[in-house]
């Protein structure tokens, strides 16, 4: 069996979806996004593309270490995310090829089903206590919000505040059994990151997310020594060398790798294993659509100290265009008190709707993530 093409398909909401045919007739899907940035994505897959044409695509790890290791210069989020897609795209084959679903080839499942959080917003707590109750209502047993807006290095206590009313709100509202991830989405810098986290406490949250931008990771010494809150980050890191470093500093307690964005399905099990040595656990990010999900739930599967899945349906982002959209075996994606099944179909265990991937790459989309000033006119992390 041989690549013989691929073809790449730019798909609202934020999306860029990936598919590699065969000489077999067995095609593999695959979802190489960075969110903001699809078209220099497409453009890096293209180029990576060229090594793989007349290639057997069952040599993953052999594939994946040429795409890594056959340029000079690698990592980062761009040439990661592309490799990842190829990567999903190329176990969705091997599945369909063996007849099995991608999790008995990475040596069978860990768990039957695994736990989903949902996405709540609304800026002020009574709103925010409000879609809490609605997703509490459908089954989720945790959910997660923002937890502030943007803030200086040193801010006015008022902000914090506010971010800690939101919290206390969405805990009255939903009881002490729903857990409530706060990310602090890289907004906050370390001086209002300790204040912030220390004053989250007594709303007991399951964990903090991103108290600081990866680039500032050392700043997690000093917020743990402020908090008992698990702390969580990962999705803006690429490889299982830059986790090498978060696991053995030893102060975060959840990682959460982006299988589109760490190198994919080969990659994001390594970075996950790796931290299960380190008695970390493992929430991987996924606020992208179904090829992404099919993927973080195979390798869910697989992980032991993988507890918990993030999914987009509903999520604020989704304008226009939903994660079911796009595949025909919709009940895949059921939800049953906060649970959703590992897929058991083979590969990633998704039909795609192909019909309706090619009439909505018509549409296409040029998302950007907005830019946000400080009063000063100063740029402010988003």
């Amino acid at each position: 069996m041989k690549i013989t093409r691929h073809e790449l398909f730019q798909v609202p909401p934020r999306w860029l979806f990936l598919r590699i045919d065969t000489d077999a007739g067995i095609a593999g899907w695959g979802e190489p996004v960075i969110e903001g940035r699809a078209a220099t994505v497409r453009a890096a897959v293209d180029e990576l593309m060229e090594q793989l044409i007349g290639k057997n695509p069952l040599n993953i790890e052999d594939h994946w270490n040429a795409l890594y290791r056959g340029g000079f210069y690698r990592g980062g989020p761009i040439l990661m995310s592309a490799i990842s897609g190829i990567d999903q795209a190329l176990w969705d084959i091997k599945g369909k090829h063996h007849n099995a679903p991608i999790h008995q080839l990475l040596g069978g499942k860990a768990r039957d089903a695994i736990r989903v959080y949902s996405w709540i917003g609304g800026d002020r707590p009574v709103d925010v206590a409000k879609a809490a109750k609605d997703m509490a209502a459908q089954g989720f047993t945790a959910l997660k919000m923002n937890a502030t807006e943007e803030l200086q290095y040193v801010d006015s206590h008022e902000h914090i505040d506010r971010a800690v009313a939101r919290v206390a709100a969405v805990r009255e509202a939903v009881g002490a059994s729903v857990g409530i991830g706060i990310d602090f989405h890289g907004r906050v810098h370390k001086p209002m990151a300790k204040v912030l986290a220390r004053e989250l406490e007594p709303c007991h949250p399951m964990f903090i997310e991103e108290p600081v931008l990866p680039e500032n990771n050392e700043a997690l010494r000093e917020i743990a020594r402020h908090t008992n809150i698990p702390i969580a980050t990962g999705e803006r890191m690429f490889s299982r060398w830059q986790f090498k470093g978060l696991l053995t500093d030893g102060y975060v307690d959840i990682i959460q790798p982006d299988v589109s964005h760490a190198g994919g399905i080969t990659e994001c099990k390594k970075i996950i294993s790796m931290a299960e040595a380190f008695d970390v656990a493992a929430a991987p990010h996924c606020p992208l659509g179904p090829i992404a999900l099919a993927a973080c739930l195979q390798v869910d599967a697989t992980c032991h100290n993988a507890f918990i899945q993030e999914q987009s349906i509903g999520i604020h982002y989704n304008q226009g265009s939903e994660l079911l959209d796009y595949v025909n075996n919709k009940s895949v994606c059921h939800f049953e008190k906060g649970y959703v099944a590992i897929p058991e179909g083979p590969g990633l265990g998704i039909t795609i709707n192909e019909e309706h991937v090619r009439a909505m790459a018509k549409t296409g989309h040029n998302w950007r993530n907005p830019l946000w000033r400080h009063k000063d006119g100063s740029v402010a992390e988003w």
